[in-house]
């Protein structure tokens, strides 16, 4: 019996031996890939691009430190300030081609709870619209400023579009025109038009395990919270959700948010965490009582929409109906065949022949 104890003994130090170094070794190559210094633009022999931007910049907005990254290959191009949605994306930029940094010194912002800009005493339910569009006017500034430049352009994506696409009607003196990634519009609806579409999807497959998943949380008039705990992995399994190719937000999102490089370890850290405390975005409860295409629906600036036809985290027929009735001096609605959720992503030669027609202020299209 007591050789028995012994050997025991043994395998559990082992076991635990093996379990500390396996978290040591983590930690160290977490470590490794969070040095937390803005990565350079380079040109085709490796050399940093001369005349580009590359920071990582913290500033105080609304009473509050708050964190950004800019970019771009000229410092003569137009600012462009990008707004995220339910949480910060720029993380994917190394995965993804990006052609913003092409035409734009590209800002972007990691909002008050979110990212760079997180503090543990932030509680989301706090924050309001107003805000945030009090931010954006404030951030604005700073950058016409900094930037020598009258007017910017205002980006919104997701979440990002529904207090974007405000700050844009209110403040049109500061913009040359506002882009929606994603645009919000009816989002209650969008939520019961993804919804109908996934059951329909997953009993087509014969998934019957989602399908019981999906039957037991129905979207009617509210949103379940059991629908939230299982709407992400519904939407990425049948490629509706962030892009058409990722399938899993732990392999699409999570880890390459752990092996960005620009963020250290503790910016990762408060990545997730203000994620978890926000859910999927803080000004969810307004943003699903809220219906833009009746409360916001003109602009003096000229209007951009840019959405992917496989959308359903915010749905592509409801922003259609929404620039439709949408009116501004110059307005466009740009289809993205290829794309769910992030067609800048996902498409970026069609994303590079629209912002040359932006850029271009183009009547027609």
């Amino acid at each position: 019996m007591r050789t028995l104890i012994q050997k025991l003994k043994k395998m559990i130090l082992v076991l635990f031996a093996l379990v500390a170094g396996s978290v040591l070794l983590l930690f160290l190559l977490l470590l490794l890939y969070s040095p937390g210094k803005p990565a350079p633009l380079k040109d085709k022999n490796g050399n940093p691009l001369a005349g580009s931007i590359f920071e990582k910049v913290f500033i105080e907005i609304g009473g509050v430190k708050q964190g950004m990254f800019i970019r771009g290959k000229s410092l003569s191009n137009p600012v462009l300030l990008y707004l995220h949605g339910g949480m910060p994306d720029y993380f994917l930029t190394p995965r993804y081609p990006m052609v913003l940094e092409e035409y734009f010194t590209v800002v972007w912002w990691e909002q008050r709870w979110a990212g760079l800009s997180y503090h543990p005493g932030t509680r989301p339910e706090t924050i309001t619209p107003e805000q945030l569009i009090s931010d954006t006017e404030e951030l604005t500034n700073y950058l016409r400023g900094r930037f020598g430049q009258e007017k910017i352009y205002l980006l919104g994506r997701s979440g990002g579009s529904f207090f974007g696409i405000q700050a844009a009607a209110r403040f049109p003196e500061l913009y040359h025109a506002y882009i929606g990634i994603g645009q919000m519009s009816d989002q209650l609806h969008s939520e019961w038009l993804a919804y109908q579409y996934m059951l329909d999807s997953y009993r087509l497959a014969g998934d019957s395990g989602m399908v019981r998943r999906l039957e037991a949380c129905p979207v009617t008039d509210h949103i379940p919270a059991a629908y939230l705990r299982v709407r992400d992995q519904a939407m990425h399994r049948i490629g509706v959700g962030t892009t058409r190719a990722m399938r899993s937000v732990v392999s699409g999102m999570f880890i390459p948010s752990l092996t960005f490089k620009e963020y250290t370890l503790k910016e990762k850290f408060n990545l997730w965490r203000g994620k978890a405390a926000a859910g999927v975005h803080p000004l969810w409860e307004t943003i699903l009582s809220t219906d833009l295409s009746r409360q916001v629906n003109r602009a003096e600036i000229p209007v951009y929409f840019l959405h992917g036809r496989y959308d359903y985290t915010v749905s592509y027929t409801l922003t259609k109906h929404y620039f439709e009735v949408f009116q501004a001096p110059e307005k466009a609605f740009f289809t993205f065949e290829h794309s769910a959720h992030s067609p800048h992503f996902e498409e970026p030669e069609r994303v590079r022949e629209v912002l040359e027609l932006i850029l271009k202020g183009r009547e027609t299209y």
